[in-house]
């Protein structure tokens, strides 16, 4: 990251599932820093097209990757998880890809890139996790809160499906709740 004159990057992880493209296409907007990584990961069929891809670049004026394994990490870029991996970080500097079993019936599975991100950015990484119909990202995102890193949960009232946030409040994994609006201006105040 020297090359970039950012030694300890930020990164904002933003996991979602059934309910959340709404709220993830309206915090996109909000993704401007040079400085931040952003991260998406979202469960999505096994033969998912680019589409998804396609409709972030459409909301912003970063770069916009699908990974694949080994890719560079770099700020002012947001990676997309592909489909039927599970996304890692192997560094501050570097991507994996692994598709060994899913887990909480998930491929990407939320625990698995949030509790990667806690291990490899500890108090520099933010996740929010949005509506969803499993228990996916609340072990992951707990995680990251014990690292030092700061955790939002969509308000289960606000969430289309509120499994997700409501077992990830249920195990005090959040440092807040906010609704989507809130989320924006959280991300627009701390990662500019």
């Amino acid at each position: 990251m020297e090359k970039n004159g950012i030694d300890n990057p930020k990164i904002l992880i933003i996991a979602g599932s059934a309910g959340s493209f709404s709220a993830l296409m309206l915090l996109v907007e909000a993704f401007t820093s040079a400085k931040v990584i952003y991260v998406l990961v979202q469960h999505r069929k096994t033969n998912a097209d680019p589409i998804l891809t396609d409709l972030i670049k459409g909301k912003t004026n970063l770069p916009v990757h699908e990974v694949e394994d080994k890719d560079a990490i770099l700020p002012g870029h947001i990676y997309i998880a592909p489909a039927n991996y599970h996304l890692l970080f192997e560094s501050k500097k570097t991507f994996s890809l692994d598709n060994s079993e899913k887990i909480n019936f998930s491929r990407p599975s939320f625990d698995v890139t949030f509790e990667s991100a806690a291990d490899i950015f500890s108090k520099d990484a933010t996740g929010i996790l949005l509506s969803g119909a499993n228990e996916d990202g609340a072990i992951g995102i707990l995680k990251i809160k014990k690292a030092g890193g700061v955790t939002l949960v969509q308000d289960p009232t606000e969430a289309q499906v509120d499994c997700m946030p409501k077992k990830a409040i249920d195990m005090h994994a959040h440092t807040h709740i906010m609704q989507t609006q809130e989320m924006i201006s959280y991300i627009k105040k701390n990662f500019d």
